[in-house]
C-alpha cells in the first residue's frame, strides 16, 4: 500500500525566519553593547584562542551577561524571544501551508535546524509551529540556573545529520542508530526541503538538493548578490526574497514543490493500483 507522503521542511532561524540575529534584538542590547561590538568581541575571542565559532559566541554570551549582573536564565532567555522581528508573512506561514498540504493529501512537518540559542527560539511565537526544534542550548547550574557550559551546539557542517535523522524518524540526538543502513525512510530525500539565508547553510542546501529534494535560498534585498551566488553556482534550487506572505516567490514556489510531491504521490497510487488489477487477473493495461 502506498502510504499518505510526508514532507518536512527544515528552517535555518537568523535571516531566514527573523530579519537579523535572534541576539541582536534583546540579548546584546541588554549588555550595553552593539551587534558589531558583541560579533565582533567574539571573533577576536575566537581568534585569540582557537575555539569554534559557535563555541566562542556561546561562551561570550554566559560571560558578558555575568559581568554586566544579568540574571542568565533559561527563562530571562525564553522571554527574548518576544523580540524577535520576523520578515513579513511568518507568523501565518506555518498554518497556510499546512492547510495547502492537506488539501493535496500531504502531510507537512516543520524543524527548525539553526546554530542560534534555542532557549531565545522557545520564546518565540511561531515555537508551536515545529515538529522538533535544534539549536545551541546551555546547561543550566541546578542551584544557581544560571548557564555554565555549552549543553548542545550546532555548527554549519553538524546541521546535516539532522537531514538523515529527520528522513529515517530518528530525532532523539542521542540515538546514534542514525547511522545504520535502512531503506525504509519516514520521509523520502526528494519530500524534503531546506530554508537558509547564505554560506553557514551551503551543507545542509547542498545535501538536500544532491539527494533530490528542494533547497531555496532566503534574502534580503541588502543581501540578494551572495544569495544568486548560490543559485548560479547550482548549491540551490531557488532564490526567493524574504516575504513568507501569500502570493510572494516563496508561497508560490513553496506550493509548487507541494504539487509536484502530491502528483508524484498519485501516479505512484494508479501504478500500484494498475498492479494489483493484473496480479487479480482483472482488465487493466499497464506497460
Amino acid at each position: 500500500m502506498i502510504k499518505k507522503p510526508i514532507m518536512a521542511i527544515m528552517y535555518d532561524f537568523d535571516k531566514t525566519l527573523s530579519t537579523t540575529d535572534m541576539q541582536n534584538y534583546g540579548f546584546i542590547p541588554s549588555l550595553g553593547m552593539t551587534p558589531d561590538q558583541f560579533w565582533g568581541a567574539t571573533g577576536e575571542f575566537s581568534k585569540k584562542t582557537g575555539t569554534e565559532r559557535i563555541l566562542s559566541y556561546m561562551w561570550m554570551m554566559i560571560q558578558l551577561a555575568k559581568q554586566k549582573g544579568i540574571q542568565c536564565t533559561r527563562s530571562w532567555l525564553n522571554s527574548l524571544g518576544k523580540q524577535i522581528v520576523y520578515y513579513p508573512g511568518v507568523e501565518a506561514w506555518f498554518k497556510r501551508i499546512n492547510e495547502y498540504g492537506k488539501k493535496r493529501n500531504i502531510k507537512i512537518e516543520h524543524y527548525l535546524i539553526s546554530s542560534g540559542t534555542k532557549e531565545i527560539v522557545e520564546g518565540t511565537t511561531i515555537a508551536k509551529e515545529f515538529t522538533k526544534m535544534y539549536g545551541c542550548e546551555f546547561y543550566y547550574d541546578p542551584e544557581t540556573k544560571l548557564p555554565v557550559w555549552p549543553k548542545f551546539a550546532i555548527n554549519y557542517t553538524q546541521k546535516t545529520q539532522y537531514f538523515f535523522r529527520i528522513s529515517k524518524g530518528i530525532t532523539n540526538v542521542h540515538d546514534d542508530s542514525v547511522n545504520n543502513k535502512t531503506t525504509n525512510r519516514r520521509i523520502p530525500y526528494e519530500n524534503m526541503v531546506y530554508l537558509g539565508d547564505g554560506m553557514t547553510d551551503v551543507p545542509c542546501m547542498v545535501l538536500v538538493k544532491q539527494n533530490g529534494g528542494n533547497s531555496i535560498a532566503i534574502y534580503n534585498k541588502k543581501d540578494q548578490v551572495n544569495v544568486s551566488s548560490l543559485l548560479k553556482g547550482g548549491r540551490v534550487n531557488f532564490a526567493c526574497l524574504g516575504d513568507y506572505t501569500e502570493g510572494s516567490d516563496l508561497d508560490e514556489t513553496m506550493k509548487l514543490i507541494i504539487d509536484e510531491i502530491s502528483l508524484k504521490y498519485q501516479i505512484a497510487k494508479k501504478e500500484a493500483q494498475l498492479l494489483k488489477k493484473e496480479l487479480r487477473g482483472e482488465k487493466g493495461i499497464r506497460k
